[in-house]
């Protein structure tokens, strides 16, 4: 046989397994790719490396503006192996679960006050409690007057889900008592402890909003305070002393204003009128930067950003003068950042997990 036919019949070898790895190659690889993945991550407690402390799991750090990248405000708590989360918006519980957050330690859940943009995931949160938690009693959901109804608003609604889940399962996989939420009222002079964790409230200004909360969890002695929403507070900086990382709401009224301009112009009054609203009753960043400064906190985090920045590039326009009032660490929430202070010694430790 001559070279030449040597060659060519190599060459066609070749071309012909090419086309059966571009044929049938990407199967066989995505087949591979996809079952390494599941044994990397399926069943596994990716909380159980973290060392002890209280970790904070950003699950949301957006608004009820749509973003494709935040879910609604959401931030989940782990105080040693109990956890606890603050505030249930729109997809935040997707995002947790994609954290690796252990729904089998949930204690309880807790609402900062009762807007729609803080409870509308609160269904998902009691049915992702119930079944990835393994719950055999209702998750307790401590908020202010009025948690009664909203709760009981949201057990009604998956109602017809429950049963069909249980037909599915089995009452032994869907325990039926672990369905829904124990509505727990907290109002002035809330606190929640025992020998280990140590959970306050503190009534804030979010009129005409009757009841709204901000919680300061200690653990460990390490100390974390979530303010939920408000104005800017002197009593929030008081019960913030020593903080050492404080989670604070911001919107910039700048940005909210050039989105009601614009809807002006286009002949949009009503949404012109929301955005001319919405800054009387939360913090901006400088004034959120004021309070993190006189508590004394190590680290400020902004989150429930209205509006979020759509970029990099936009955050240092958002944050205004804050860093300049702060002499702390500084940062924009993002969904998947994990925020760890190790009870062995005063490190803090910022790793974004997705």
């Amino acid at each position: 046989m001559s070279l030449k036919k040597i060659v060519l019949g190599l060459l066609g070898a070749t071309l012909l397994a090419v086309v059966a790895i571009a044929l049938f190659g990407q199967r066989w690889i995505g087949e591979r790719v996809y079952n390494a993945a599941v044994e990397r991550q399926v069943g596994i407690d990716r909380s159980a490396t973290l060392p002890d402390g209280l970790h904070v799991y950003v699950c949301g750090s957006g608004s009820p503006m749509p973003d494709a990248e935040r879910a609604g405000p959401c931030l989940a708590v782990l105080a040693g192996r109990k956890g606890y989360i603050f505030d249930a918006g729109s997809g935040s519980i997707r995002k947790l679960g994609r954290m690796g957050f252990p729904m089998a330690s949930l204690d309880a859940a807790f609402l900062t006050h009762l807007h729609s943009d803080h409870l509308d995931g609160l269904g998902e949160l009691m049915l992702q409690a119930w079944m990835a938690g393994g719950r055999a009693s209702p998750l307790p959901i401590y908020g202010p007057e009025g948690t009664e109804r909203v709760v009981a608003g949201f057990i009604e609604a998956y109602d017809i889900d429950r049963g069909f889940r249980i037909a599915h399962h089995g009452p032994e996989v869907a325990r039926p008592g672990g369905f829904g939420g124990e509505a727990k009222i907290v109002d002035d002079g809330f606190a929640l402890s025992d020998d280990t964790v140590s959970i306050r409230a503190l009534r804030i200004d979010h009129a005409p909003v009757d009841h709204a909360f901000a919680f300061r969890i200690e653990y460990g002695g390490r100390t974390v305070v979530i303010s939920g929403d408000g104005k800017y507070s002197g009593e929030l900086a008081e019960f913030s002393k020593g903080a050492d990382v404080m989670f604070h709401e911001a919107l910039n009224p700048q940005m909210v204003g050039k989105i009601g301009a614009t809807l002006q112009k286009r002949g949009q009054p009503d949404g012109a009128k929301i955005m001319a609203d919405i800054p009387d009753y939360h913090t901006s960043p400088e004034d959120a930067a004021r309070v993190a400064q006189q508590a004394g906190a190590k680290t400020l985090v902004l989150y429930h950003l209205v509006p979020a920045p759509p970029a990099r590039l936009v955050e240092r326009f958002f944050m205004g003068e804050a860093p300049e009032l702060f002499d702390g660490d500084l940062r924009m929430a993002k969904d998947g950042m994990l925020v760890s202070l190790p009870a062995k010694d005063q490190s803090i430790e910022i790793d974004q997990l997705l």
